[in-house]
């Protein structure tokens, strides 16, 4: 099974524990007859960056929704830090997205009648967990949000929202965060420190995000990216440009 090549300047897999994400032959498919992952093996290391771009119909869609617990595969097998998806009942996988698991959507998700810190505290509230007020602190500075935390989610910009998921997704420092088309409403700039801002949660604080995207120039942001065709993982990259990146969809024949 391939394993992404980390560059020698970020964290490494540690071999004395399991990986933030792994995925053993992992197949999916609809009505018997579409198949939208083919056996997919991938191990994402602690601490690291994976984007996973392709074009419509890829199949990374897919990939995220088997890897998060969201939907289960057809075959295979999917590790969230040591721990089996597959065996869980839904009780349990629940807790387990809860607990392990962060998430950012291309539309925020934030609840419009909580104020910014309300929405970045709510999912510690609801697991009853307790806020590690230190952690909390170095988020919403990292994401320049610290005078915005009295206001609701309407008052900010779309980057300003994203970058509140973000620190949502990361209260309770989760094993994995993924993100899916995190910048797809974004501009250009707001998009930059949406990104910048993930990187910098990684390399400094040895978070795993993994995140889908259709767009070179959000890839090449990660430590490495995979690039899916017809439900497979196609090219593994590691440090690309998005220009290298770019060609890879035109090599696949995507718009």
């Amino acid at each position: 099974m391939p394993t992404l090549q980390q560059p020698k300047t970020a964290l490494r897999e540690d071999p004395t524990r399991p990986a933030a994400l792994l995925m053993r032959e992992v197949t999916k498919t609809y009505d018997g007859a579409v198949t939208a992952l083919d056996r997919v093996s991938l191990q994402v290391p602690r601490g690291s960056f994976l984007a996973v771009m392709g074009p419509s119909g890829s199949g990374k869609s897919t990939l995220l929704h088997c890897a998060a617990g969201l939907d289960s595969p057809t075959g295979g097998e999917v590790y969230i830090g040591g721990t089996a998806i597959g065996p869980l009942n839904e009780t349990k996988r629940t807790m387990l997205r809860r607990d392990r698991i962060g998430f950012v959507f291309q539309s925020y998700n934030l609840l419009p009648s909580l104020t910014v810190e309300e929405n970045i505290t709510l999912p510690l509230r609801l697991s009853g967990a307790s806020a590690d007020r230190r952690w909390l602190g170095e988020l919403v500075k990292r994401a320049g949000l610290g005078r915005m935390l009295r206001l609701r989610p309407g008052d900010l910009s779309a980057g300003e929202q994203q970058r509140a998921a973000i620190a949502r997704a990361l209260a309770g420092r989760p094993e994995v965060v993924f993100a899916d088309e995190p910048t797809g409403a974004l501009g250009p700039e707001a998009a930059d420190e949406v990104l910048g801002l993930l990187r910098e949660l990684v390399d400094e604080f040895a978070q795993t995000v993994v995140m889908v995207t259709h767009d070179p120039n959000a890839a090449a942001h990660a430590h490495a990216t995979a690039v899916m065709a017809g439900g497979r993982i196609d090219r593994y990259f590691a440090r690309p440009t998005a220009a290298e990146l770019a060609r890879s969809l035109v090599r696949q024949g995507a718009p």
